[in-house]
């Protein structure tokens, strides 16, 4: 947890020294507009607040995002890909397991790459 946390402030330097644009998207904000922590959706807005792009969800996602739920994405997972698909992401980062293993299965089908975070930093070092 403390390596994904390092790296996770570590992306966060780069995002705000432009070596990465972070997008947000309606699924993100939604996401954290539910956590019941104050505090942590504060912090997590003012992460947020850092992209340079948006990408918002309409009803022309709803077929792909069902899609990926046929593939076993949860709902709120399915829209997170679906959006970073619709505005062409390099990657679609993440800390969960169960996401990059589906992805792995699939990928031939996914249009966006999924890594994880600590993979993403370890691409700078190579």
């Amino acid at each position: 947890m403390a390596l994904e946390t390092s790296a996770f402030i570590y992306l966060l330097e780069k995002v705000e020294k432009g070596f990465y644009v972070l997008i947000a998207s309606e699924a993100l904000i939604y996401e954290n507009n539910k956590n019941p922590d104050e505090q942590r959706k504060l912090r997590v807005a003012s992460y947020l607040s850092l992209a340079r792009e948006f990408v918002g969800a309409n009803g022309s996602d709803v077929e792909r995002v069902n899609f990926l739920k046929e593939l076993g994405f949860s709902d709120i997972d399915a829209l997170h890909i679906a959006l970073a698909e619709k505005c062409e992401a390099d990657y679609f980062v993440t800390c969960d397991d169960d996401i990059v293993k589906l992805y792995e299965r699939h990928k031939d089908i996914i249009k966006v790459n999924i890594i994880r975070l600590i993979e993403l930093i370890s691409l700078e070092v190579k």
